[in-house]
């Protein structure tokens, strides 16, 4: 119990020694204490940005769907600048009979469609949206890759089936051809034809790789084959297959490659001509790059804490040099070494945790501006705080250990006699 009092004791006084070095020195300190307030801005504010942009990657990543691949013609990664591209080329697309194929073949699936994509314009009066994402698609598009509706329905089987001129609509279409009306009942136009607005989707807002919802119009793939050749070579066409529960993406990966095998009738030996793409090959990209991000976070940091750690050893070593007496005092009253140590030691972290946290201010500062003036949402997290303060009080305890280790080791007769 005594012992805890000194501590409590010792806490208390190193915390009054700090606030007093502060008030007392206020152009020293404040001198001193920017350099890690420009580290820990430079560090955190770096991976505030990264930490925003890596949260908004994985989301439009998992939007495409973790446990769905993608049977494609040409692969999301390629084998390097040497790999001989021209042989996507002469791959054929996927085609509706195949997914058919799969359909009845997969034991590995619970759901798969097909999915052909176009830049159209869509119209409605004297409205029009250019180069808005026509998707067209088979029945079973929402059981893939669900879809939320704001208003309206999905396609019935047999709009689907026969190809009826239906469509839904998202968000930022509705935007700009009906303001605020509903336009579920309407008719727009593609493909110089008119189609019955059936449903809405639900404002999704922007996405990374920009397969967001609100500029794509879902029309069944029946109807779009009367407009585009499905048996072309750069349509850009996808059969996509979501795993049955339980089932590894390797295993369904391994099943749909035995399938597309027998269905082109490829020889055994004989390469494959189709890709069968995952989401987990961007992660892995993405991975590497933001490693990277870190470490040059870190180094843009790193050279302002360095500086910063320079600020709290010199005003830490006047601080000794000014205290050079009252430590002597202390320790004729019986104040052991550590006593002196730690001391000196929670001032020196005390202050550069000071510095830390306004760092951290001037970043939640501007992150709240920045996620309110743009279309942008910045996160101070958790992490990153805690990370902040922990580097801050990591580089206080090592750039005063010298000075406070130099204090505890002072005679106590020659450090009364001192004069300074």
């Amino acid at each position: 119990m005594k012992r805890t009092l000194v501590y409590i004791r010792l806490l208390r006084e190193s915390y009054l020694f700090a606030l007093n070095a502060i008030v007392v020195n206020k152009v020293r300190t404040l001198l001193s204490l920017l350099g890690i307030t420009i580290g820990i801005f430079s560090i955190i504010s770096v991976f505030t940005v990264f930490d925003s942009v890596e949260r908004n990657i994985r989301d439009s990543i998992n939007s495409l769907g973790s446990n769905v691949l993608y049977v494609q013609k040409w692969p999301w990664a390629f084998g390097g600048a040497d790999y001989p591209w021209w042989k996507y080329m002469r791959r054929p697309e996927p085609r509706m009979a195949e997914l058919t194929e799969i359909q009845r073949r997969s034991m590995a699936s619970e759901a798969s469609a097909y999915m052909v994509g176009m830049n159209r314009t869509v119209k409605y009066g004297s409205a029009a949206v250019e180069n808005a994402t026509v998707l067209g698609v088979s029945h079973d598009y929402h059981e893939v890759s669900p879809i939320e509706l704001n208003t309206g329905r999905y396609f019935t089987m047999d709009e689907s089936a026969g190809g009826r001129p239906v469509a839904i609509i998202g968000s930022e279409i509705v935007s700009v051809l009906f303001g605020n009306t509903d336009p579920v009942g309407f008719r727009i136009k593609i493909f110089g034809q008119k189609l019955e607005v059936i449903g809405v989707l639900k404002k999704e807002g922007n996405a990374t790789f920009g397969n967001s919802n609100d500029d794509q119009v879902l029309i069944p793939v029946n109807f779009a084959r009367n407009f585009i050749d499905l048996r072309g070579d750069n349509i850009g066409a996808a059969i996509m297959i979501r795993a049955r529960q339980g089932v590894s993406n390797d295993e369904l990966r391994d099943e749909l490659t035995g399938i597309m095998r027998s269905i082109r009738k490829l020889k055994p030996g004989v390469e494959d001509d189709f890709a069968i793409n995952e989401t987990s090959v961007i992660s892995q990209g993405f991975d590497s790059v933001f490693r990277v991000i870190a470490m040059v976070g870190w180094i843009i940091g790193g050279f302002s804490l360095l500086v910063g750690g320079f600020g709290i050893a010199n005003i830490m070593f006047v601080s000794v040099k000014e205290r050079t007496t009252q430590i002597g005092i202390q320790k004729a009253m019986g104040a052991r070494n550590y006593f002196i140590l730690l001391q000196f030691l929670f001032e020196s972290v005390f202050l550069s945790v000071i510095g830390g946290v306004l760092g951290l201010l001037i970043i939640l500062v501007i992150t709240m501006g920045i996620s309110s003036l743009f279309d942008m949402n910045l996160v101070l997290t958790a992490g990153n705080i805690i990370l902040g303060i922990g580097v801050s009080a990591f580089i206080g305890l090592a750039s005063g250990f010298l000075p406070a280790w130099s204090a505890s080791r002072l005679d106590p007769v020659e450090a009364m006699r001192s004069t300074f």
